[in-house]
């Protein structure tokens, strides 16, 4: 691995904890401390806030939806399967539910109708709904063909959706499209702007003014880390004020989420989230119809939502023993072709006919996150391939798809994730430009693991108000990563713990001693790095990558470090 940082603070200078903040936010363009620190709570921002032709497009849509509410007509929610989809959907649904409309949710089934708008999804919900309007959460941008085939039917429709736009845009009656917001986080802004215009004084507009200021919060910033959209800006105010929303939760279906889970009471962090929230939303919709998630969420029954949560945690349960079972066949796959993996293309590509097509993109990122290279995975459907696709940070991975669009049915996707759909005639032809492509663009050093630390900084530099200030930055996740830090340091003593003795921990300190310490030491924590007990000696010097965190035990406050990369 190699390790840069971007600016270095050296140790003649002299400077205060705010100073060094305001130096890691200035590397990340981030120049007003107090704005980044206290975001303004997203019910002080409107939709018309992100274009100012939002002011005219929403007034179409609500003439329309206006007219369908006076004529009793039926309005859909087509809503995507993952986990922004659904929590999105719920939001929209919930919301034109309450405000009087007669409205269903509608989440397409992945294996027989793929994601989106489909002609085979919009004739299912014109036969069993018979809509006047349908409106998407989380899709949509990229439909031209079906969207014009459902206008043709003599229905409306509107667009939520935040996904990279396509050469062309759908002739739909109105389109909200964030690229900084998840769909979740469109699906809200869109739809407390339609509780503004539609609000009345009953009872159920004043319970939807309290779900716009926590659960509808908690619901969006469930979406937005999910789907890995950047906390800044707005999606940051969703994500720190929908966090808040978790210390007292109402919504019964997050509540026996989270009991199912085993952090019930415990506070909410991005990491709880994308790593044990968002996985089992997405469970369902990866194996089976993702209606069942959408219920949950949006559920008044407490039976009915432990039932549910059970019924989630089992189909997490079954999605990890099927990821484990298809990791090994497409490590197998890989290692036969790249000779024991010696001989690895720029980009992987691997196909097979046993695959689930739920699971198919958590292959591609165990890929990417093992081998370091933009990772495709198929697997064979009807006379198809449906693909997943995951990629290394500066390479986006939709973009260099669009190469190939003479192959492919369709595509969409961001800058790090991507699905498509293959004719299974094409993959040979389709294999080879690819990779072929990738050769070109992508250089040996792009293939190489680079941490990159925010700032080289003495630790005589480290202090417990340091790090409490450090605290105030989150919430972490991307593109607002943890603050990295980088130091040089004497090794005092090392030492492995845990059951089967998997972890390290090491205790370092500022190499020169003429230097005054702020500490008389940092303890640093490398889980699941005891390996590198053994090469490591009281005295040694060291460099160090790490993030910086408090360590709460009883009364006492003390500094420790996470290991992320350790050098000598």
């Amino acid at each position: 691995m190699i390790i840069e940082f971007k600016d270095e603070i050296k140790l003649e200078k002299q400077l205060t904890n705010q100073e060094i903040i305001k130096r890691i936010l200035s590397l990340r363009k981030i120049n007003n401390l107090d704005d980044f620190l206290y975001p303004k709570s997203p019910n002080l921002i409107s939709i018309f806030d992100f274009d100012e032709k939002y002011q005219n497009i929403f007034s179409k849509a609500a003439t329309i939806l206006k007219q369908a509410k006076n004529k009793k007509q039926m309005v859909i929610v087509y809503t995507d399967y993952d986990a922004d989809g659904i929590t999105g959907g719920a939001i929209l649904w919930e919301t034109l539910h309450l405000l009087g409309f007669k409205t269903m949710p509608y989440v397409p089934d992945r294996k027989t109708e793929g994601y989106g708008f489909s002609i085979k999804g919009i004739d299912k919900v014109i036969k069993k709904f018979n809509p006047a309007v349908i409106i998407s959460v989380d899709h949509g941008i990229t439909k031209i063909k079906e969207v014009s085939y459902t206008k043709n039917k003599g229905i409306k429709i509107i667009i939520t959706d935040h996904h990279l736009k396509g050469e062309k845009t759908p002739r739909a009656d109105a389109i909200f499209h964030i690229p900084a917001l998840s769909g979740a986080g469109v699906a809200y802004f869109f739809a407390k702007q339609l509780y503004k215009y539609f609000k009345s004084p009953t009872f159920y507009s004043k319970l939807l003014a309290s779900y716009f200021q926590a659960d509808y919060l908690l619901l969006a910033s469930i979406g937005t880390v999910a789907d890995l959209v950047p906390l800044i800006g707005p999606a940051r105010s969703l994500v720190k004020y929908g966090l808040s929303a978790f210390c007292d939760i109402k919504r019964l279906g997050i509540k026996h989420i989270l009991k199912e889970a085993g952090i019930e009471g415990k506070k909410i962090t991005p990491y709880d989230i994308g790593f044990i929230i968002a996985p089992r939303i997405n469970a369902v919709g990866r194996l089976e119809n993702a209606i069942d998630a959408l219920r949950l969420l949006c559920t008044k029954k407490e039976d009915k939502a432990h039932h549910l949560a059970s019924y989630v945690g089992k189909m997490n349960r079954i999605r990890q023993n099927i990821l484990e079972e298809s990791l090994k066949e497409a490590k197998k796959i890989l290692s036969q072709e790249s000779k024991n993996f010696t001989s690895l293309k720029k980009i992987i590509i691997l196909t097979s006919n046993r695959w689930h097509e739920g699971i198919i993109g958590l292959i591609a990122s165990k890929m990417v996150e093992e081998f370091y290279r933009p990772s495709i995975i198929l697997t064979k459907l009807d006379g198809f391939y449906k693909a997943s696709a995951r990629s290394i940070s500066g390479f986006h991975i939709t973009k260099f798809l669009t190469h190939f669009k003479k192959y492919l049915v369709d595509v969409g996707g961001h800058e790090q994730a991507a699905g498509f759909t293959l004719k299974e005639k094409e993959l040979k032809n389709f294999k080879r430009e690819v990779e072929k492509k990738a050769d070109i663009l992508l250089k040996k050093e792009d293939l190489e693991k680079k941490l990159i630390a925010d700032l080289k900084i003495p630790i005589s530099f480290i202090n417990l108000p340091l790090v409490k200030t450090i605290e105030k930055l989150a919430p972490f996740g991307i593109g607002n990563p943890q603050p990295i830090f980088y130091s040089e340091g004497q090794l005092i003593d090392a030492k492995i713990f845990g059951k089967k003795n998997e972890h390290l921990k090491i205790l370092v300190k500022c190499p020169n001693k003429k230097i005054r310490q702020s500490i008389e030491f940092l303890e640093l924590i490398g889980f699941y790095q005891s390996q590198l007990f053994y090469q490591l000696s009281p005295g040694q010097k060291i460099n160090i990558a790490y993030n910086l965190e408090i360590n709460k035990w009883r009364e006492e406050e003390k500094i420790r470090g996470k290991i992320l990369a350790l050098k000598w």
